[in-house]
């Protein structure tokens, strides 16, 4: 019998998987603030502080940055919709689940679309020979999208060598920062981004349903001077930028979500106390520690040393270890979730997030000290306590 009139009451997860992460009880109170009009005066300051704080967090002095009203699956399509069209030649450097997400939507865009496959766990790079031989083998190539920190691999590409190849064949470059924007390393305007969208989600520490959306110069002339109209209307940017344009006079496009929007400004209003850098470097602390302890454990890293994503850590699950069982046993008996593997890593790999208000070192410890203890009813011998004192030494150290 369904239980559907009874009050909502879900558990309280340590979210620890590949997002959402934990939101802050900040972003949460936000949340309950009245409802506005989306056209409302008071609404329309609420959209610009908006603006002005994703400008900051990607590093980007572009007019036309702002939250898409979907989740960051919809960044991806509306970056490849609004500036290809059929018959346009693109080419996508592949090392995990979303860059062949990304092959799926640009081709339903009408593109020829040429793919240069990566092992998953290995970068795009540094080494950028196939990718050029396959931008050469093309007379024009439109666009050259990658994912930055690829969310289900742990790995992270190196976009300004990547962004430097695109320049050279005068494509536009679009990159998925989903999974980095807030935890690493991200800079829209130095590197040459043409196009980048991210999630709410994930490092910014805000509920999943916004993806930010970033348009380079290049990017709006391609835009503007398009011979066909995009195929979406929701995703229409052209349209959208009328709707968040700063000028306050603004243009009916659809029912923005009021909430999420609070959420999302209370969100970037705790990245801009805290600080990019030191929010990165958070990330990075806590990331290190999560490696150490794993490691001390005996378990085997997936993604390539030097290249690790700091949000998303990607571990081998042993041999003899039932995946499944150990991501039930920690999420029903420690209150823990972390993500299994997706695609062909689907069973072979755990992703741990500590991203946004989840990278936390008591959520290390925690994590490590549930993890001992289920690998050892699945019959793992690891040391005990051993992970746990590894992580302590490197956030000591």
């Amino acid at each position: 019998m369904s239980d559907y009139l009874n009050e909502l009451k879900p558990p309280h997860r340590i979210l620890m998987g590949a997002g959402p992460s934990s939101v802050h009880p900040r972003v949460l109170q936000a949340m309950t603030a009245p409802i506005l009009g989306h056209l409302d005066p008071d609404f329309a300051r609420i959209m610009d502080d908006v603006m002005v704080m994703l400008r900051i967090v990607f590093k980007t002095s572009n007019s036309l940055t702002l939250p898409l009203s979907a989740t960051g699956s919809a960044g991806m399509e509306a970056a490849f919709c609004n500036v290809v069209e059929p018959g346009d030649t693109v080419v996508i450097a592949a090392n995990d689940y979303f860059g062949d997400r990304m092959v799926d939507i640009a081709s339903r865009c009408g593109a020829e679309v040429h793919t240069v496959d990566v092992p998953w766990g290995k970068p795009v790079g540094p080494d950028l020979a196939a990718l050029e031989r396959e931008m050469q083998r093309h007379r024009k190539v439109k666009a050259l999208g990658v994912v930055h920190g690829a969310t289900s691999t742990g790995v992270l590409n190196p976009m300004p060598e990547i962004a430097d190849l695109a320049h050279r064949y005068d494509a536009l470059l679009i990159a998925d920062v989903v999974t980095s924007l807030g935890g690493e390393e991200v800079d829209i305007d130095l590197w040459g981004v043409d196009i980048s969208y991210s999630a709410t989600q994930k490092c910014l520490g805000a509920p999943p349903g916004l993806s930010p959306i970033t348009l380079g110069p290049r990017a709006v002339e391609v835009l503007n001077k398009r011979k066909t109209k995009v195929q979406s209307f929701y995703f229409n940017l052209a349209n959208l930028e009328t709707y968040w344009s700063e000028n306050q006079n603004r243009v009916y496009h659809h029912t923005a979500p009021i909430s999420m929007i609070y959420a999302l400004r209370e969100a970037l209003r705790m990245v801009m106390e805290e600080g990019l850098e030191e929010r990165i470097g958070r990330h990075a602390r806590n990331a290190a520690a999560l490696r150490a302890g794993l490691e001390a454990m005996g378990l085997e890293m997936f993604a390539d040393p030097g290249y690790r994503l700091n949000p998303l850590t990607t571990v081998r699950v042993p041999g003899g270890v039932n995946d499944a069982e150990v991501r039930r046993q920690l999420r029903e008996v420690y209150n823990i979730e972390i993500g299994g593997g997706l695609g062909e890593v689907a069973g072979l790999i755990w992703r741990i997030g500590l991203m946004g208000d989840s990278s936390s070192e008591s959520n290390v410890l925690a994590f490590l000290s549930a993890l001992e203890r289920v690998l050892l009813d699945e019959g793992y011998e690891v040391a005990r306590g051993g992970g746990v004192a590894a992580a302590q030494r490197s956030l000591v150290g």
